[in-house]
């Protein structure tokens, strides 16, 4: 005989996030993959077209791990849409310089990102949109701003970018 699960009484908040989280991020990269990005690829390309920044701080906008930023960056390399440079402010550190091939794809993914989000949010009415963004919005501005330590640290989400 098996325990029957107690009723829930609170609505599935890790599963409503998890799940959007999920099948958003399925269909950024089948788009972005359509011009030979991935996600992560985006994420490097419009951070280091902002400013001059080095891999480890890409990495650390982009929540990847020393391993994956190189695979990253070498794959940009390999493309011909970035490079890594000496520093213009630091001759001890390099960056990761876009090229000019990389800034007409990080436009053209720009545009891929934006036309998913705006996807997903015209599926809501008007209405519904803004105050799940103001609600969204809200929770990581405070109360769910900061990652709490454990013992056996959760896997982090992809930070914006």
């Amino acid at each position: 005989m098996t325990a029957m699960a107690p009723a829930r009484t609170e609505p599935d908040l890790s599963f409503l996030l998890d799940h959007t989280s999920h099948v958003l991020r399925t269909q950024m990269t089948a788009e972005l993959g359509e011009i030979g990005l991935t996600p992560r690829m985006h994420c490097v390309l419009v951070h280091a077209l902002e400013e001059e920044r080095t891999q480890a701080q890409l990495a650390e906008i982009g929540d990847m791990d020393k391993t994956t930023m190189v695979v990253t960056v070498d794959a940009l390399e390999k493309a011909g849409l970035a490079e890594r440079r000496p520093s213009s402010t630091d001759r001890r550190a390099r960056i990761i310089a876009v090229t000019e091939k990389g800034a007409e794809i990080a436009a053209e993914s720009r545009e891929i990102v934006d036309r998913v989000h705006q996807s997903a949010l015209a599926s809501l009415p008007g209405e519904e949109r803004e105050v799940l963004l103001r609600a969204l919005n809200r929770l990581v501005t405070g109360h769910l701003e900061t990652p709490v330590e454990g013992a056996r640290p959760a896997r982090r989400a992809r930070q914006k970018g």
